[in-house]
């Protein structure tokens, strides 16, 4: 899978989100390209983002770095870690949902 912005390795960590739980990578509504991150998206798209809409949770919209397992922006939301290869997401990430998902 291409993931696009300043990556700094095959596990789509980026030069704004580099630690070893920065395993996932997003993709945007507006585009349907994958970034690790709203910042690497601001920075390199050329178009503002597009949260998803909250009817959309059933979209594939999330990576996983580690195996590449697509999930379900609700599978992602409900989950703390890849349900296929047990890798640990960011607990850090949910502070920025909004920015990516349509919130209630």
């Amino acid at each position: 899978m291409l993931i696009h912005g300043p990556t700094i390795d095959d596990q789509t960590r980026c030069v704004h989100y580099g630690g070893p739980l920065d395993v996932i990578a997003i993709k945007f509504r507006c585009c349907g390209d994958y970034y690790p991150c709203h910042l690497c998206h601001a920075e390199t798209a050329g178009h503002p983002a597009e949260q998803w809409h909250l009817d959309e949770r059933g979209e594939r919209a999330v990576i996983c770095g580690v195996c590449d397992t697509e999930l379900t922006i609700d599978e992602y939301l409900a989950v703390d870690a890849c349900p296929a290869c047990a890798a640990d997401f960011n607990p850090g990430c949910r502070l920025h949902t909004h920015l990516y998902f349509e919130t209630a």
